[in-house]
């Protein structure tokens, strides 16, 4: 028996450093700089440790002011003080331009260094500027947590909520749950009839059928994601048909809108929900059905009181897997949605390219994570006796 196990731990282990190299490890990473706070210990190592002993109240000694401006200087020269300059300016708007010149103006600086820096830029002498840089000095913040949540924390350390034109994330999140939920509902009562019918069809006829069904597999979610910007485009076949029926007067705007967002995301996913419908219709046992009949349960009572319940498990596999792929959409709403459809993975994908800001995109990542499990986990307690009762009987 110990024999077995050891080869069955030597057949799985292949598949586990798998999970773990390219899944685990990498996620765990990518979390991890959603709290990771380096850049600023990291180039100015000597204003981090005297403004760690820094009590906060006025402004901070003389050696804080030298090692500041020699510092900056000095990565400045090594092209290092990107990173720096961005982390301090994600914190408030402006300080990259400050640290910018005070390290363009390194040579020209001299003691007492209080005094050249405030005569540079007047922000040197306020207290905020320095508790935001003690406060960068890591290992670990909660900037971009509460920030993917539109929550700053001001130079005191209060938190409280950004300005009004600045509020988007909280809508981001509420927007990207509203579409997957509304894709999830929109597939799973569109592929129960159609697993319910491939499952009673007898051979060759349900082959064919699952064939049908696994045809869009063939082609990549691009593919058939741009598919659905060339139909509803103003001059496409969808805008043409509506008009030719008389149902339009005038071509439509469809393109751009969250209307496109869900038919394509429908389109892509339905698949994914009927397969484990149609895997768990096969396996029910039509003994039931028939000691059903016998009872007197017309086809209606059936349906409802056995089959259905026997289904239940199919479903919420199904919608399971719709949602999750739903949240993690990227593609669909990037090509036919407007600015205002974009989901989360939109912009975690802008922070990640453009920005370069790997500290939000974890942050919005972490979120996201957060809210699919609990939708899943949700649906597990709401949806659980229902399934395990179906599933005994």
């Amino acid at each position: 028996m110990r024999r077995t196990n050891w080869l069955a731990a030597l057949l799985i282990a292949p598949l586990l450093l798998l999970i773990l190299g390219s899944f685990l490890v990498p996620v765990g990473l990518t979390l991890f700089r959603a709290v990771a706070d380096r850049e600023v210990a990291v180039a100015l190592p000597d204003t981090r440790a005297v403004l760690a002993g820094w009590d906060g109240q006025g402004l901070p000694p003389e050696v804080a002011f030298a090692a500041v401006a020699r510092e900056l200087a000095a990565v400045l020269e090594a092209r290092r003080i990107g990173d720096v300059a961005q982390r301090m300016n994600f914190e408030r708007t402006g300080l990259r331009t400050l640290l910018l010149r005070t390290a363009r103006a390194g040579d020209r600086l001299r003691a007492p260094y209080a005094e050249s820096l405030v005569a540079l830029d007047a922000r040197w002498g306020q207290r905020d500027a320095w508790l935001m840089l003690q406060r960068a000095g890591g290992p670990f913040t909660s900037l971009y947590l509460l920030r993917a949540m539109d929550f700053t924390r001001g130079p005191d350390g209060a938190v409280s909520q950004v300005a009004i034109e600045e509020r988007l994330f909280q809508t981001l999140f509420l927007r990207t749950l509203w579409v997957s939920l509304l894709v999830t509902a929109i597939c799973v009562l569109l592929a129960y009839p159609v697993a319910y019918t491939i499952a009673r069809l007898r051979a060759p006829w349900s082959s064919v059928a699952l064939t049908l069904v696994l045809i869009p597999f063939w082609s990549s979610v691009l593919v058939r994601t741009t598919a659905w910007f060339v139909l509803l485009q103003r001059e496409g076949p969808v805008n043409g048909a509506l008009v030719g029926l008389g149902l339009l007067d005038a071509p439509a705007q469809i393109l751009g809108t969250r209307l496109a967002v869900v038919l394509a995301l429908v389109h892509v996913l339905l698949p994914f929900a009927i397969l484990p419908m149609h895997s768990v219709m096969t396996r029910l046992d039509a003994t039931y059905l028939r000691a059903a009949a016998s009872l007197g349960a017309n086809g209606v009572q059936r349906f409802l009181r056995v089959w259905l319940p026997l289904s239940l498990p199919g479903v919420a596999a199904g919608g399971a897997m719709v949602f999750l792929l739903a949240v993690g959409m990227y593609t669909a709403p990037a090509l036919v949605g407007g600015d205002r459809d974009q989901m989360v993975t939109w912009f975690i994908a802008n922070f990640m390219t453009r920005d370069v800001n790997w500290g939000m995109a974890a942050a919005l990542s972490a979120y996201l994570l957060a809210m699919s499990g609990a939708v899943i986990a949700l649906t597990r307690i709401l949806t659980g006796g229902t399934v395990q009762a179906g599933a005994r009987a």
